[in-house]
């Protein structure tokens, strides 16, 4: 059978983009992409739904690829219909008067935050210097003149209706500022000691008996004065709330009149009022401090009547768009902050600062996930705020029992938002599996492709979406030549002909680094050139490692042979994963066997460097040879296959049909072609399966080999599957054209099997023999062979 039907022709190996059906000159003729999300219809979908449904419950969870440019691709979207929506109210903290240590929560309209900041601040400013005012008027001081004077004149009727008794009963009243005193005297003097010692026992008697009758009398005029004072005092201070309110009642019924709409507020002003009418000595004018080292009297600081905006929506324009690149606990929920006073830190509802999730508040807050879960407390309380539908500042340190000392413990802030986490899909699973809760609260999934089908609509779209990040840059135009060439490398990175990658990051950048080289070269547009110019750099700053390991093999460090023809041996195709770079390398497989029970047995496994993939490729291809050979006998062979020169693990199934070739080679004793390298799976019934890498691998043999020198025998066998995936390089391409390379595609084993050996496979036979003089045939002597000497060996054994 001629082996040019399974050979590719080079329109084959890479779909190419005709500058001149894209129907523009450059980016400048067209339309910038208004358009947020492009060619992913079913997340704009979900997004739509999730976003319009006003549901707590229905979260969304934005799981796609890096580099696609979800965050910005996200913030646009929700951005633009954020704006149509109405502004969130203004979130405020206040001191709360009945208990002191749980702050009052308010929520004013948008914009009436600060005004009622600046009402509080100018009541306050306004009773500083009215209240004084009115406590040093005429009017004030009379009354209060008046209420002294009719207590003064109570006052001294009692103590003079005590002196005259006291007088009557021969003693005098002594008032000073300890007290009252009553002693024995006459003619308005005290009696003397010896005075007292002249008199008989009678009249010491009696003197003492009026003496106790006297302070009996004195006791209850003295608590008639307590009570008078008592009551003075009420009635100061009554004239005293009396007088303030004539001012302080004015200020705050035009204020409750003001937001007579918003009855929280009514009722803190009402407690505002109570409280200033409480404490109106705060507001008089204190006399200086008397001595000779005066000392400042402290103001107070009416603390207590400023307000805490904690979010202001005056500037917002619809709802907010929040992202949260740093979501720790305070970012997230905000806290309540210190300040140092006479050694000691202490603290009020005026420090209370707010989160990204009080200021997304009435509208959306984006968050990667996995920035969320790394920070665990963050996490759960964020599920508890969108269970509990409100958010509780609290202190993290209290809660973890790092601090004794009880904080302030604000009113929780009602809850309205919708939450958005963005990730990758896997981290979706992952949650979905073993968090109870994630379920419930992200309802929504908004799976991002990573690739787009290679159609007209969306080579436009495509086209756009360049055009608009030219413009918002500012790039230099785009020529259609360099968008052709971004088109195809857009193409190289989906690896298929007919669709385009998605992570348009990657693919703008290449627009930003060709734009510095289009003027560097003084172009006026980005040309082809410069697209071009712009991908070699860039595999030129991260390809060191594909240079040493390519140094290494033409040094003869790595024996790869790329001529001739060898038993048991085939080059392979490995992929090497960098992070920033990906090439692959051929690998030299080897085969050999020996007479025994242990089947087909990969060293890389025994060795522990193999992945769990590589092994089932091994096992599989151990399927495919007993149901081919072992049906009418049974395999006695101990085989070995390996991964020459490797010493990192092996992983993938994508070697299986060489190693299955390679072993079938020394079964056979067939040498196998060593100028072709071959790529693919095979499955138990010999079917080359589709791999993954394949431009890679095709590109690394075909340096290797033209290192080496290319004569037109070189080649790599594919599986036909695959042929769709090639997006090979225009110098491999060019190669197959002039014919010093080559590239097939097969379907089956046997045909890759007839390629590497020159000789056919062979079939089998009705009687379940195979076609004489083929490669099947020689392998299943081979092993009747070693079946045949099993046996011998076994009878042997008997005998002996």
């Amino acid at each position: 059978m001629s082996h040019s039907i399974w050979e590719l022709q080079p329109e084959n190996l890479r779909a190419e983009c005709d500058p001149n059906e894209l129907g523009f000159e450059t980016t400048l003729d067209l339309t910038p992409m208004k358009a947020k999300v492009v060619a992913q219809e079913r997340a704009r979908h979900a997004l739509e739904f999730g976003l319009g449904l006003k549901d707590p419950e229905y979260n969304i969870f934005v799981a796609g690829p890096r580099l696609s440019r979800r965050t910005e691709t996200i913030k646009e979207y929700v951005s633009e219909l954020a704006a149509q929506e109405p502004s969130p109210p203004d979130f405020l903290y206040v001191h709360n008067f009945k208990e002191p240590e749980r702050p009052r929560a308010l929520t004013l309209p948008a914009g009436r935050g600060r005004v009622f900041r600046s009402d509080m601040e100018e009541l306050v400013a306004s009773l500083r210097s009215r209240i004084p005012e009115v406590f040093e008027s005429e009017d004030y001081t009379n009354e209060r003149e008046a209420l002294v004077r009719k207590f003064t004149q109570a006052r001294n009727a009692i103590l003079q209706e005590l002196d005259t008794k006291a007088s009557q009963e021969g003693f005098i009243l002594n008032i000073s500022q300890t007290g009252l005193m009553i002693f024995p005297g006459k003619d308005g003097k005290p009696l003397s000691e010896e005075e007292l010692k002249a008199l008989s026992e009678e009249e010491r008697e009696s003197l003492k008996q009026r003496s106790a009758a006297l302070h009996e009398e004195m006791n209850e005029a003295i608590r008639k004065i307590r009570r008078m004072e008592k009551e003075f005092a009420e009635e100061e201070k009554k004239l005293d709330q009396n007088v303030a309110l004539s001012v302080v009642g004015r200020y705050i019924e035009e204020l409750v009149e003001k937001y007579h709409d918003q009855p929280a507020v009514v009722e803190y002003l009402r407690e505002v009022e109570t409280d200033i009418l409480k404490n109106v000595d705060d507001f008089k004018r204190r006399p200086g401090a008397a001595g000779p080292f005066p000392f400042p009297v402290p103001e107070p600081s009416f603390t207590q009547y400023q307000v805490n905006v904690l979010v202001d929506n005056s500037g917002t324009r619809g709802a907010p768009v929040i992202v949260e690149n740093n979501p720790n606990y305070t970012n997230l929920f905000g806290g309540i902050e210190r300040r140092a006073q006479f050694g000691a830190l202490v603290t009020d509802f005026t420090l209370i600062r707010p989160g990204s999730l009080h200021r997304a508040n009435g509208g959306y807050l984006i968050i990667h996930v996995l920035d969320l879960l790394r920070w665990f407390f963050s996490y759960e309380a964020l599920k508890r705020c969108l269970k509990e539908q409100e958010i509780k500042i609290e202190d993290l340190a209290e809660q973890l029992g790092f601090i004794t000392t009880r904080t302030l413990q604000p009113q929780p802030i009602p809850l309205n938002i919708k939450v958005i986490l963005i990730g990758d899909p896997y981290l979706h699973q992952l949650l979905y599996i073993y968090d109870e809760d994630f379920p419930k609260l992200f309802k929504i999934k908004a799976h991002f492709d990573s690739v787009m089908k290679r159609t007209p609509e969306h080579l436009k779209d495509f086209a756009a979406v360049v055009a608009a990040y030219c413009q918002e840059e500012k790039l230099l135009p785009m020529h259609k030549t360099g968008m052709a060439r971004l088109i195809e490398y857009a193409q190289e990175l989906t690896g298929h002909q007919r669709k385009l990658t998605l992570q348009l990051k990657e693919v703008l950048d290449i627009v930003k680094e060709a734009n510095y080289w289009a003027k560097t070269n003084t172009h006026e547009v980005i040309f082809g050139s410069d697209i071009e110019k712009a991908i070699q750099e860039k595999t030129y700053r991260s390809d060191l490692p594909e240079e040493k390991l390519q140094e290494f093999i033409e040094e003869g460090m790595l024996f790869i042979e790329t001529s001739g023809a060898v038993v048991g041996q085939i080059n392979g195709l490995s992929v090497y994963a960098l992070g920033d770079h990906v090439f692959a390398r051929p690998s030299r497989i080897t085969a050999s066997y020996s007479l025994g029970k242990e089947g087909v047995v990969a060293i890389d496994r025994e060795a522990q460097m193999a992945g769990n993939i590589h092994n089932k490729g091994v096992l599989i291809l151990a399927g495919y040879l007993k149901s081919r050979f072992a049906q009418d006998k049974p395999l006695t062979l101990s085989a070995s296959l390996t991964f020459e020169q490797s010493y990192g693990l092996v992983e993938g199934d994508s070697a299986s049909a060489a190693e299955l070739i390679a072993l079938t080679s020394v079964l056979a004793d067939v040498p196998l072609k060593q100028n072709i390298a071959i790529t693919g799976s095979v499955s138990q019934r010999g079917e080359m399966q589709p791999i993954g890498g394949v431009n890679w691998k095709i590109e690394g043999f075909y340096k290797v080999c033209k290192a080496r020198g290319l004569d037109g025998s070189h080649g790599v066998i594919i599986p036909k599957a695959n042929v769709q995936d090639l997006m090979l390089k225009k110098e491999v391409v060019q190669a197959v054209q002039e014919g010093k390379f080559h590239i097939w595609a097969v379907g089956h084993v046997d045909e890759a099997i007839e390629l590497l050996t020159g000789l056919p496979a062979g079939r089998r036979l009705p009687d379940g023999t195979w076609e004489p003089d083929t490669v099947n045939y020689r392998v299943d002597q081979t092993l009747r062979r070693l079946m045949e000497t099993a046996r011998e060996l076994m009878k042997e054994e008997k005998e002996e």
